[in-house]
């Protein structure tokens, strides 16, 4: 094989040897008005949140250094991507039919051009915010959104969840864990104890006054037990260690302890999964907003390329009147999306519902009419 032959096979590997001039044109318009409908959605929505809070923030005297970086700088990006599925349809909707009227659309299809290669643009304009949104959605924002919630039990009143009582959990298999009280703040837990069993029979026992988390080990789980004593029983004889402090390991760690409204926002992707399959091991039954959490995630990533099938396909046509009604039923259905996701949402954790289905239920019945609405596209 000559050089100039294996320069030609390897041209049809770059991904950019299949965008023409009028993808990248297409491509252009979508980005473009994507990220103006953001910015301008966004910034009246500021607008109206610093209007709503600013009695808050005066009285609480927050800083504005915090309000600008910890709160707004992490506000703006949470909520443009958990709405970004309808920033993506406003801005299919407002520039196709701005070609539409313009008859750019008919020209590109008097050409011989099909509809389905005129949404080859879409859809990869769709991947991209997919996997930008899936990216921000598992890794950055739930980073940013630690600190706004810290910000929010300051100076927005919204109390943090810092304290619990009762708390009983399994720690590793048949070693339970039980702690009175517990404090997130100072990371200590009082009226401690610790049972191991092994063939259901109990083998130890051990006790602490008080029991404070290591924050400054290197390990996890390390923990510090105050006025402990350990009873560890083999048949008929019991052993009694007892002391005024002792460094252990325990399986757990304060996130185990303390829950928090929003929290599963909080974590990573793949922080949830960890969290989860620790949970399930644990035998406890408060995981499923995790779940959802988890499943909405990469489910929320495909409702890009099926409200840009929606919108593309509603505004294409060049219609007598403009596109008023086309533009009220295409804002509609990403509405009513939005607020099937939380219904499904609701119904997972309230209902028992599997939030796996929860999270897909959306796009399943918005892919049918995504097909439909394709199907009667302009050819």
């Amino acid at each position: 094989m000559t050089k100039a032959k294996a320069i030609e096979y390897l041209s049809y590997l770059n991904p950019l040897h299949y965008i023409k001039r009028m993808d990248r044109y297409l491509m252009g318009k979508f980005l473009g008005t994507y990220v103006y409908s953001i910015i301008l959605i966004i910034s009246v929505s500021i607008v109206f949140d610093v209007n709503d809070n600013l009695d808050k923030f005066t009285t609480r005297h927050a800083p504005l250094r915090a309000i600008i970086f910890d709160y707004y700088a992490n506000f703006v990006p949470y909520f443009a991507n958990l709405f970004s599925p309808l920033f993506v349809f406003i801005a299919v909707i407002f520039f196709t039919s701005k070609l539409a009227g313009n008859s750019e659309v008919i020209a590109m299809l008097s050409t011989g051009m099909s509809f389905k290669r005129l949404m080859r643009p879409y859809m990869l304009s769709a991947l991209i915010i997919s996997i930008l949104n899936f990216y921000l959605g598992a890794f950055v924002i739930p980073k940013g959104n630690v600190i706004r919630h810290d910000f929010e039990a300051l100076y927005k009143n919204k109390k943090k969840n810092t304290s619990a009582s009762n708390v009983q959990l399994q720690v590793g298999p048949g070693v339970i864990a039980y702690i009175s009280q517990y404090d997130n703040i100072t990371k200590t837990g009082y009226g401690f104890s610790l049972d191991k069993f092994e063939k259901k029979k109990l083998v130890s026992h051990m006790s602490a006054n008080i029991i404070r988390y290591d924050t400054i080990s290197d390990s996890r789980y390390h923990w510090k037990a105050i006025n402990y004593k350990i009873r560890t029983l083999k048949g008929m004889r019991e052993q009694v260690v007892s002391g005024s402090e002792i460094d252990t390991l325990i399986m757990m760690e304060p996130m185990d302890l303390v829950f928090s409204k929003g929290q599963q926002e909080t974590f990573t992707s793949p922080e949830l999964l960890r969290y989860i399959s620790k949970q399930k091991d644990r035998g406890s039954s408060n995981v499923v907003q995790y779940e959802v959490e988890y499943h909405k995630r990469i489910a929320s990533c495909f409702a890009s390329f099926i409200l840009t099938i929606i919108g593309a396909s509603l505004s294409a046509r060049k219609r007598k009147g403009g596109m008023g009604m086309y533009l009220g039923i295409g804002l509609a259905l990403s509405f009513s999306y939005i607020l099937l996701q939380t219904i499904c949402a609701t119904f997972a954790i309230n209902a028992g519902m599997p939030a796996i289905i929860a999270a897909w239920i959306p796009n399943i019945i918005y892919f049918s009419i995504a097909y439909f609405c394709y199907k009667k596209a302009p050819n």
